[in-house]
């Protein structure tokens, strides 16, 4: 076997995977580039080299706007060879903010409302919040034992069947 390089064939044996703690990959094809890549749930369907391309995509638009205020999402597209969707993506993601005198605002997902970056207004947030917390303080309430004074202490018994 000298001068040549040993490989191994693997197998996966679905019925196997159970017991080495299930199916753990989760292969996609890339939404950009058609490739396949292991994604991971909650994340955009795009493999590891579009993201990064993405992103240099992002910081090129970042900067072409810092270089000329006030330009709008068409101009910036097409300097930039960037579809208008994914600007308006990032606007509403937070990681753009339009400028107070564009004619161009974004509409709050819950009300309406004119807002210049994101996908809710200040006032739907702190409602959001509000109803949030107040499920969550109602759920811990519903899980405090009730001792009425007395000591509470952890005890144990057979339940019968």
């Amino acid at each position: 076997m000298q001068g040549q390089i040993p490989y191994t064939v693997l197998h996966w044996h679905p019925e196997k995977a159970s017991e080495h703690g299930g199916d753990r990959m989760n292969l996609r094809n890339c939404k950009s580039c058609g490739k396949i890549f292991n994604y991971v749930p909650g994340l955009p369907p795009i493999c590891p080299a579009c993201k990064q391309e993405l992103e240099n995509k992002f910081k090129e638009v970042k900067l072409y706007i810092r270089e000329h205020k006030g330009v709008s999402i068409t101009e910036v597209a097409e300097a930039c060879n960037v579809d208008p969707h994914q600007i308006k993506q990032w606007l509403r993601d937070d990681r753009l903010e339009v400028t107070d005198d564009s004619p161009l605002l974004l509409n709050c997902e819950g009300c309406g409302a004119r807002i210049r970056s994101g996908r809710f207004c200040d006032k739907c947030k702190a409602s959001m919040t509000n109803s949030f917390n107040s499920i969550v303080n109602s759920h811990k309430a519903a899980q405090t034992p009730q001792t009425n004074g007395k000591k509470s202490e952890s005890k144990m018994r057979f339940l019968d069947n």
